[in-house]
């Protein structure tokens, strides 16, 4: 890393005006004398987070001069080491000498592209005045180094892409209460976050260039967050798993299965290998695999688990229409909701499935896109009543879209997903 390089960066952080930026329900902590870490896919929003920290605490009084923005994405800085990390400061400091007492905070981007990172966070939070944020779209890594390296003085936050009501924040769209038409509005509204996502690129763009940057972000997260940072050898093979968790969202994951599909595919692979490549998965913020609600930790292991992708709107950049199967969306649109309040979450199959509960067993939750065929209604009505047979002490929920009139009042616990979407927290 260049000296005047990195001085250059520095003065053009803090001459530049930051980009405006949405609010969202996430409000980063500041003053908690904790390293703050951001974790989440990559687009989903961890960057304006910082900058919508930053003009807050501008707007607190803080000099503009003792904030400090870098991302380690950033060509210029390249080749970093850890070593050089000393030069942050000092070249700080040797722009701005009136600093040199004052207190710095640091906003340090997709910090795990430095090795050995970690370990001088943890010297300059102990012998400097400094208050450090970072980000990384890794989650094991960045949560691991944090806890590993500063022992408890740290806090990680994931980061998701946009929630349900964040999209409708985003697109001006008002929450009425006791509205027919709002409630339709919302209804439409709902169609489009499961077609189109919670990117917030996404959300603003026009219709014309969504699928074109959705595929930009399957392209970067597969190159950039799997095959560079993890030195994948079998490129087909990776690309092939990645199209197989994105077309097959809220669906069962049976790896045994998966290994014999790819070997009658043609592909070389390994069962290990297999596994391996969905942790990378995982690690990378892009699935979520749930176990089934087992006691038995063997039992829970050779079960299938259910997958669940970062985000529904990015299944487009793997099917020719995003349009289909917005049941299994709606399913994982649900899921995340969810996943951001808690990660002790199951799913349990045994001849009725209940699509998620929790580990405590407070509450379970089961999704069907439409109740208006008689057939469907008595299904769910069946699995509800499993439901509450399995977890006699919890809150269920059927969240529906397409509804007969009377479903809510025939089916207990039967409530409409928009609703549900929009304060989840309120449900189980």
């Amino acid at each position: 890393m260049n000296s005047d390089s990195l001085k250059y960066v520095l003065r053009q952080f803090v001459e530049r005006k930051l980009p405006a930026c949405q609010p969202r329900d996430m409000i980063l902590p500041t003053g908690t004398s904790k390293v703050v870490g951001l974790t989440g896919a990559r687009r989903s929003g961890k960057t304006f987070l910082f900058f919508d920290t930053i003009q807050r605490l501008t707007l607190q009084g803080v000099n503009r001069r003792c904030i400090l923005y870098l991302n380690f994405e950033d060509d210029r800085l390249y080749p970093i080491h850890a070593h050089e990390l000393d030069l942050v400061l000092r070249s700080l400091r040797e722009l701005y000498p009136e600093l040199i007492n004052e207190k710095v905070y640091m906003f340090l981007d997709e910090v795990q592209n430095v090795p050995g990172w970690e370990r001088w966070v943890r010297r300059i939070v102990d012998t400097e005045d400094v208050e450090v944020f970072v980000t990384g779209s890794s989650s094991r890594l960045l949560s691991r180094d944090l806890a590993t390296a500063l022992r408890g003085r740290s806090i990680t936050l994931e980061v998701f892409p946009l929630s349900f009501r964040e999209v409708l924040s985003f697109r001006g769209i008002e929450i009425i209460p006791h509205s027919a038409d709002n409630e339709s509005l919302i209804r439409k509204e709902l169609e489009f976050y499961l077609t189109w996502g919670g990117f917030p690129e996404i959300v603003l763009a026009d219709e014309a260039l969504r699928p074109l940057i959705l595929e930009e972000y399957a392209s970067l997260m597969f190159y950039r967050d799997i095959v560079e940072r993890y030195n994948v050898r079998n490129e087909k093979v990776m690309r092939e798993l990645l199209r197989y968790a994105f077309r097959n969202t809220a669906g069962l994951l049976n790896v045994s299965k998966l290994y014999r599909d790819f070997k009658s595919l043609g592909f070389n692979v390994s069962k290990n290998t297999l596994f391996e490549y969905l942790g990378y998965l995982e690690d990378a913020f892009l699935i979520f695999l749930l176990p089934l609600q087992e006691q038995s930790l063997r039992k829970q292991a050779h079960n299938p688990k259910k997958l669940h992708v970062i985000d529904p709107g990015l299944v487009a950049a793997f099917k020719a229409n995003p349009s289909l199967d917005v049941g299994h969306k709606l399913e994982t649109a649900v899921f995340l909701e969810v996943r951001r309040l808690s990660k002790d979450l199951y799913y349990f199959s045994n001849g009725s499935e209940i699509d998620l509960c929790d580990g405590q067993g407070t509450m379970f939750i089961n999704t069907c896109w439409s109740l208006v065929e008689t057939e469907t209604r008595h299904r769910e009505s069946r699995a509800m009543a499993f439901g509450h047979k399995r977890l006699p002490d919890a809150r269920g929920s059927l969240l529906f879209h397409e509804y007969a009139p009377g479903i809510e009042q025939a089916i207990p616990g039967a409530k409409p997903a928009w609703r549900f979407l929009l304060k989840p927290e309120n449900h189980g």
